[in-house]
């Protein structure tokens, strides 16, 4: 059981990272996660997980800010293969015609994973969205002069100075 349980921890943090790396714009991360031979469907992207990396990497990169939250997971291992369903939502911070907008989606990953050389990655993954709204931008405690630390993208992020990499 104690296995069991490592196993599922260890896949589950694969999304985990996979969520910082958008967050903080660390394609670096985002290659970790995925085996060499690894392939998405997005829908609007179908093909190798390597060239998401950077699929991914432009499309967030003219966003103000990006944050994305993990919800429950189910996930089923059979020896060195598993499949998982992770839930997620997103916000990302936008600018439309001008003006700027919180656009909000959230959905599920359906995910195959493998464990190579003793490693969990991600074989195979799919992102499915459930539901998305746009609105616009409602952040102005963040714009006022304020002595809270407030996120970055790599580097600048504070966590890159105290977390260990």
């Amino acid at each position: 059981m104690r296995e069991l349980v490592e196993t599922k921890q260890a896949i589950f943090e694969l999304s985990c990272r996979y969520m910082r790396s958008l967050d903080r714009l660390d394609a670096e991360l985002r290659h970790t996660v995925f085996h060499d031979d690894a392939t998405v469907d997005y829908g609007f992207f179908k093909g190798s997980a390597r060239d998401f990396v950077d699929f991914a990497q432009n499309a967030l990169v003219d966003h103000l800010a990006n944050h994305h939250m993990l919800g429950q997971a189910l996930i089923d291992v059979d020896g060195d293969f598993a499949t998982g369903e992770v839930y997620f939502q997103a916000f990302h911070k936008i600018v439309e015609d001008g003006e700027e907008k919180d656009l909000f989606i959230a959905g599920r990953y359906i995910d195959r994973y493998e464990k190579r050389n003793g490693v969990w990655k991600i074989s195979f993954r799919a992102e499915v969205n459930d539901w998305s709204r746009t609105e616009p931008a409602a952040d102005n405690f963040l714009k006022a002069p304020t002595r809270s630390l407030v996120g970055a993208r790599k580097p600048d992020d504070y966590s890159y100075g105290v977390l260990p990499e």
